[in-house]
């Protein structure tokens, strides 16, 4: 099958979308990149699973800072300058993506893993905070 739909129109060419397409490559295309999250919940712990696979551990970065867990990760440019593809269809380019964490957390504890592409981050609740719903009855 033949996904090759033209210049910057995506896999469903430019007329699927419109005009959009084309500006939505122009203005996203290069540089932006969301990495897709899981967040899982347990009696004691949420665990956020990035998927980001290929990337070099050292580039990247979990912080919290007024209640908000940031994740980036920002590639070495000096060996990204010197590679020289004939073809390139992925990157591993820079990301962020944060978190609001909503009190919900204990910040101190947090605690985060890469291996097989996958970044793993445990956040401990906070007991204080993670109060079970209540069914409140209507009358």
């Amino acid at each position: 099958m033949n996904h090759n739909c033209g210049q910057k129109g995506g896999r469903f060419g430019r007329h699927h979308h419109g005009r959009f397409a084309y500006h939505a490559h122009e203005m996203f295309g290069k540089g932006f990149r969301r990495v897709p999250a899981n967040i899982e919940e347990s009696d004691e712990n949420y665990i956020i699973h990035l998927f980001a696979p290929a990337l070099e551990k050292e580039f990247l970065k979990v912080i919290t800072k007024d209640d908000v867990l940031s994740i980036s990760y920002t590639p070495n440019e000096e060996q990204e300058a010197t590679q020289k593809f004939s073809r390139r269809e992925y990157s591993n380019g820079a990301f962020e993506r944060a978190f609001a964490l909503n009190g919900k957390v204990l910040t101190e504890n947090i605690s985060a893993k890469y291996v097989d592409g996958i970044l793993k981050i445990t956040l401990p609740k906070n007991p204080e905070t993670n109060v079970p719903a209540k069914d409140i009855a209507v009358n």
